[in-house]
């Protein structure tokens, strides 16, 4: 091992970020690189991966440059990625045949429409885990294919290479020559077998998929390849970790026992628990999904998932809607004003309710106003309000596994609100805990790359150099705590 850091490069939705990491989790150099999006329709959303490439590339050499270091000094790298993105590439030229479909795309909603009314829905949960939404990579491919000139037919010689953004990286890293994805990214893709970890046939003529351009299925936690003609950093560096960006946040959170669970506050907010040794099939719609794998038939690890459509995005409502504040780091301040809510209840079903709910017709609610109301209590009101919803996902996470959330970690922009986690950790009757670093999802492709090549042991070497930076103890009462869901559920039931 050359190297003493690990480059963590993780790919998201907007943007690329880069960390370089030493072994004492010390961020030596942190830069972020945004790119074009493209909405050519609506309900279309997409990325030119060349553009994915460049804030890479940039990123990464702005990195070492900050760090001052050169590309010798580097151990390892390990990626995370935005996990439902589908590209779809020449092999013989590297080039993307389209541009990549995100995530947050809606094109093919009638595909699955006809797949549900065709019946396919169980067979489809019970096998991937998932749900049948345009959401996953599945539908996307087929699209691709059926609406390029000539992909099908290239599809079936082989002459493309299907691979959500991990395995678009992994390929250009290596000069093309890997092409993989680890089991978290595969286990999003409604193609994989949940409990055999590979491609499932019955699925992949379903959604009319050629195995010949599907990557090879790897652990999240092992060497792939070594860069070529990476600008910027010498070839042999191995490529070492792969995680799909909630996946990597639970490892980066150092969720290591059954019953541990994170819970990232962005723009929405999303929430994995930690099952163990074998997958759990949701009863209140929860996705079943891989956490990770670590080394070449090695130990699997499972989760549940489940997400809240609005977090963040209901302070930038105030913000932006409302204008009720400037900015969003306001809202603690302001909601501090304020003992409580003055039984003002916000339900932030902005746009829709997922689990356990599933009701995409809500609409957000904002009751028990009166004249003594001020914007200091909507505020609060705001903020308790994404903190309910993640109790209601805890719950059924709970539910379906039998057991207690364990330890609560908490990462995202809001996550840096005392006032909110302190109410999250109240109605949960758990601890809290915020870590040093927030970067959980650079990191934990980090800790996956390192863990590879040895610059961190064992998991508990890793536990031994993860710092915490706040735990929140619940104190409230428990015949307040009541009150307080009672008057929510009944807010929920109007919304």
């Amino acid at each position: 091992m050359a190297g003493r850091y690990v480059l963590a490069v993780d790919q998201g939705t907007t943007g690329t970020t880069v960390l370089v990491v030493d072994p004492k989790l010390e961020v030596k150099a942190r830069v972020n690189r945004a790119f074009r999006q493209h909405f050519p329709k609506p309900g279309h959303v997409e990325h030119d991966v060349e553009d994915i490439w460049t804030s890479v590339v940039l990123a990464v050499n702005e990195a070492l440059r900050k760090a001052r270091i050169r590309g010798t000094d580097v151990a390892a790298i390990g990626i995370t990625n935005q996990r439902e993105t589908t590209a779809i590439w020449n092999r013989r030229t590297g080039r993307a045949i389209a541009r990549a479909i995100v995530w947050q795309d809606r094109r093919t909603a009638g595909t699955c429409q006809k797949l549900r009314e065709a019946g396919w829905e169980e067979t489809i949960r019970a096998r991937t885990g998932l749900v049948l939404d345009p959401y996953f990579a599945g539908t996307k491919i087929k699209w691709l294919l059926d609406h390029v000139r000539g992909a099908r037919e290239k599809a079936r010689r082989g002459a493309l290479a299907f691979g959500t953004i991990d395995s678009f990286l992994v390929w250009r890293m290596t000069g093309g020559a890997a092409h993989v994805t680890d089991v978290t990214n595969a286990s999003r893709t409604l193609l994989m077998d949940l409990r055999r970890l590979a491609w499932d046939d019955e699925l992949l003529a379903l959604f009319d998929v050629p195995r010949e351009i599907l990557p090879e299925i790897r652990s999240s936690s092992e060497i792939y390849g070594h860069t070529k003609g990476f600008r910027g950093l010498p070839d042999g560096v191995p490529i070492a970790g792969i995680a799909g960006d909630q996946q990597a946040a639970l490892f980066g959170q150092a969720c290591f026992e059954v019953g541990d669970a994170k819970c990232t506050y962005g723009t929405g907010a999303f929430l994995l628990m930690n099952v163990g040794d074998a997958p759990i099939a949701s009863k209140a719609g929860l996705l079943t999904t891989v956490a990770w794998q670590l080394g070449a038939g090695g130990e699997t690890t499972w989760a549940l998932e489940g997400s809240a459509f609005v977090a963040g995005a209901a302070v930038q409502w105030l913000r932006d809607g409302l204008q009720v504040i400037e900015a969003a780091e306001e809202i603690e301040a302001l909601a501090r004003q304020v003992r409580d809510t003055g039984g003002v209840v916000f339900v932030p079903a902005l746009a829709g309710l997922g689990a356990p709910h599933w009701r995409p017709d809500a609409r957000g609610l904002l009751c028990g106003i009166d004249r003594g109301t001020t914007r200091a209590h909507v505020a609060r009101a705001v903020l308790e309000g994404i903190g309910f919803q993640i109790h209601e996902l805890a719950r059924a996470m709970e539910r379906d596994a039998g057991r207690s959330i364990r330890a609560f970690q908490v990462d995202g922009g809001a996550s840096a609100c005392n006032l909110l986690m302190q109410f999250q950790a109240d109605l949960l009757g758990t601890p809290v805990v915020r870590p040093k670093m927030v970067e959980t999802t650079a990191l934990g492709a980090a800790l996956l790359a390192g863990l590879a090549v040895g610059i961190w042991p064992s998991k508990e070497a890793i536990r031994r150099v993860w710092r915490r930076d706040r735990r929140f103890a619940p104190r409230m009462q428990p015949a307040v705590r009541e009150a307080k869901l009672a008057a929510w559920q009944a807010a929920v039931a109007r919304a």
